[in-house]
């Protein structure tokens, strides 16, 4: 059963790591030039985690002082990501003011919590936790009840028993008819090669998926 966790208050300022302009390296809109929007603090501790570093560190932003820097990037679209945005409540008048603004925005989230309150506009990225991250217990059923064919389901996969796995929730949860589905290998664990050849050997409908930001800038660690 998932841990019930208490989100964050903070109905005027969200605790921001880091905000960056960049090339989208995940998801359908791989590729795009993008504004990244780092929140702040995690409820996760996955074994493969790459921004360790947002698990504390950051500063508090008004809302209005986050679009203005977003603004100054000139980019049309605009992901939201951490950490885990949806522990601090004042993200969702963050994402619906993107929207209004007429940005392309998506919300990059564990599915941990609930996304009930996440406009409708914005891209769900769901990142569901295998086996092997430590935390594949953490999903939230509900969510699967939310998404739309503009949503996207992630599962990073570490090991053959994570893609066996993935594929066994993915068809009992309908999710190769509800949404896009990407496998992605975890970094430096995971040869792309041998997903891409268990997804064909599989028939398996998901989308492999490799870290663009990472083949491009494989020395970076943060800002990429």
């Amino acid at each position: 059963m998932a841990t019930q966790v208490k989100v964050m208050k903070m109905d005027e300022t969200i605790k921001i790591n880091e905000i960056f302009y960049s090339i989208q390296g995940e998801s359908s809109w791989s590729g795009f030039p993008t504004v990244f929007v780092r929140t702040s603090g995690c409820h996760l501790r996955c074994t493969y985690c790459d921004t360790k570093y947002a698990y504390f560190e950051g500063q508090e932003k008004t809302v209005d002082q986050i679009l203005a820097e977003v603004e100054s990037y000139g980019a049309a679209h605009v992901c939201v990501t951490g950490g885990e945005p949806l522990l601090q409540s004042a993200v969702h008048d963050l994402l619906k003011k993107l929207c209004d603004s007429g940005y392309k925005v998506s919300l990059e989230t564990s599915g941990s919590l609930s996304c009930e309150n996440v406009d409708s506009r914005v891209k769900k990225v769901i990142d569901v936790k295998t086996p092997s991250s430590g935390a594949a217990d953490s999903y939230i059923h509900k969510n699967t009840a939310l998404v739309s064919l503009n949503d996207e389901f992630k599962f990073v996969i570490s090991a053959e028993s994570d893609f066996e796995w993935a594929q066994n929730f993915c068809t009992q949860n309908n999710l190769f008819e509800k949404s896009n589905v990407f496998y992605s290998p975890s970094y430096n664990v995971i040869d792309y090669r041998w997903l891409a050849d268990k997804i064909i050997e599989a028939r398996s409908p998901a989308r492999l998926q490799l870290q663009l930001h990472k083949i491009i800038w494989p020395e970076a660690t943060r800002g990429v």
